[in-house]
């Protein structure tokens, strides 16, 4: 690697980094029906995915994965005005999780996990996203396990480890 790459790679690590710790003071900045796209762009700078919505309004991914413990969907309308700002890795969303739902439905709801892992032994693919815990020396994980044979959701699991 050349010098100049290592100092791009360095700086681009660095700022993903320190992106997530910019979420305290760019989110409330983040008003619905006030904020525009290119001002959330500013802000929050590209997301991870842009999803379609049905009514053909548009809603920005931004997944705190694999260290974090958020995800923020930021919808807009079709003036591309923010009309909604969720943090969907949150009890209300694992609870909307139920068996039968497809991959895209699930990284609709939870926005894109911090690791995938498949069982071929078991027909069994897991999805896994760190989340907030109740207690600090833990940390907490949300999982969707999916068929691998017709690849929808068959349950949902948590599970807890100490951290370190």
């Amino acid at each position: 690697m050349t010098r100049s790459g290592f100092f791009a790679t360095l700086a681009t690590a660095v700022a993903s980094a320190l992106l997530p710790a910019c979420d305290v003071f760019n989110l409330p900045q983040i008003r619905p029906g006030v904020t525009t796209a290119a001002e959330v762009l500013e802000r929050m700078g590209e997301p991870g995915y842009r999803h379609g919505n049905d009514d053909g309004t548009v809603t920005w991914e931004y997944s705190r994965q694999p260290a974090g413990v958020h995800c923020y969907m930021i919808s807009f309308d079709r003036q591309l005005v923010v009309s909604r700002l969720e943090q969907v890795l949150a009890p209300d969303y694992y609870r909307r999780v139920h068996p039968g739902m497809s991959r895209n439905e699930i990284r609709r709801l939870l926005g894109a996990p911090g690791s995938r892992m498949v069982f071929d032994n078991l027909w069994e693919e897991i999805w896994e996203w760190r989340i907030a815990g109740t207690i600090p020396t833990e940390e907490t994980y949300f999982m969707v396990h999916f068929d691998t044979t017709h690849g929808a959701v068959v349950k949902s699991s948590q599970r807890i480890q100490p951290k370190g």
